[in-house]
């Protein structure tokens, strides 16, 4: 489990695509993260959990993707030279300083707006079709991996029509979250890794049982 606040930014050193094996190698320079990660432990990049399948030069971890991270995140498009957002997973004395963060990846949004104010900025980002439902102001959601909070969000049935468009949320960055992750250097039509809240995942699968069941009634 992660937290959603960001401990250092890596930078990808390699990217081996494996269309074979529908899988990818991603090797990644993190020396601040990978001083005691253990063969097979946890790490999130920008918000998706991987593995940790050999360290290299004692300042790298490689991982591997496997082919569905890879359709349903923004690791497949990585280059080297990229930086990434890096978390390890949370230890039992740690703070809990974010909000539950999984490292599962719901999906993909692109940055449809950004404005400045001063030294922080109103982000907006849309929403792949059928995550607007899990989305609250005021509540938690984890864009590339960063824990923030939604300032705004499109009205209900916004993103009804095909392609689920219209939905979308906003957030206020603040200059210390610019600086220390990706989002700072981010520009309107970027794509990137949302994970909503997972306490509201469950509670609409539960509604979405009650339903049917109801409907067999």
């Amino acid at each position: 489990m992660f937290t959603g606040i960001i401990t250092e930014l890596g930078t990808i050193t390699a990217l081996e695509h494996h269309p074979e094996r529908d899988s990818a190698r991603l090797t990644i320079h993190a020396p601040e993260s990978v001083a005691d990660l253990p063969l097979g432990g946890s790490i999130a990049v920008n918000g998706t959990c991987l593995t940790s399948t050999s360290a290299s030069a004692g300042d790298s971890v490689v991982v591997d993707v496997i082919g569905e991270s890879l359709r349903r995140t923004t690791t497949g498009g990585l280059s080297a030279g990229d930086r990434v957002n890096l978390e390890r997973c949370m230890p039992a004395s740690g703070r809990f300083d974010g909000h539950i963060v999984q490292g599962h990846v719901d999906g993909t949004g692109t940055i449809a707006k950004i404005e400045v104010h001063g030294d922080w900025r109103l982000i907006r980002v849309a929403l792949p079709a059928g995550l607007g439902r899990y989305v609250a102001e005021k509540g938690s959601i984890a864009v590339d991996g960063v824990s923030l909070t939604v300032t705004g969000v499109s009205p209900p049935g916004a993103g009804d029509g095909p392609d689920g468009a219209d939905d979308w949320f906003e957030i206020g960055v603040i200059p210390a979250t610019l600086a220390q992750t990706t989002l700072g250097a981010r520009t309107v039509g970027d794509r990137v890794n949302l994970e909503v809240d997972v306490v509201a995942k469950y509670a609409a699968r539960l509604t979405d049982y009650d339903r049917a069941a109801e409907a067999t009634r």
